[in-house]
């Protein structure tokens, strides 16, 4: 489901840009209004509201599909933020309990030594 609104969304963010590279300019801000007066392209008045009302169907478009993108990335299957928790509760890992010994630290910690003889070292006979 998620593949297939993606691959719409593509697709309508390229119509998008497409159609708007087609639209004539007006206001001529950078000096390189489409001023001729020959018979362009994209001359006539008609025309132009052609791709007025594409751009506004594809912009409503647009925003259709991300929000439903949106949404589902929203519900999806994630992992449980840290923050979810609630402060001062432990949560044990499956099949361990508090204490028992197997926790990354207890790993870390090194091994405990042999307790000491308490008294007079005897060699061992030979």
């Amino acid at each position: 489901m998620e593949t297939v609104i993606i691959v719409i969304h593509l697709m309508v963010v390229l119509a998008l840009v497409l159609v708007v590279l087609l639209q004539r300019s007006e206001g001529g801000a950078l000096g390189m209004g489409g001023g001729g007066g020959g018979g362009g392209l994209m001359s006539s008045r008609g025309s132009a509201n052609v791709l007025t009302r594409a751009t506004a169907i594809l912009g409503a478009a647009f925003f259709a599909t991300s929000l439903t993108l949106a949404i589902l990335a929203r519900t999806g299957d994630r992992p449980a933020s840290i923050l979810d928790a609630a402060p001062g509760t432990q949560t044990a890992p499956l099949g361990q309990t508090e204490g028992s010994g197997n926790g990354i630290l207890d790993q870390l910690k090194p091994q405990e030594q042999p307790a000491a003889p308490s008294g007079p070292q005897v060699p061992a006979a030979q």
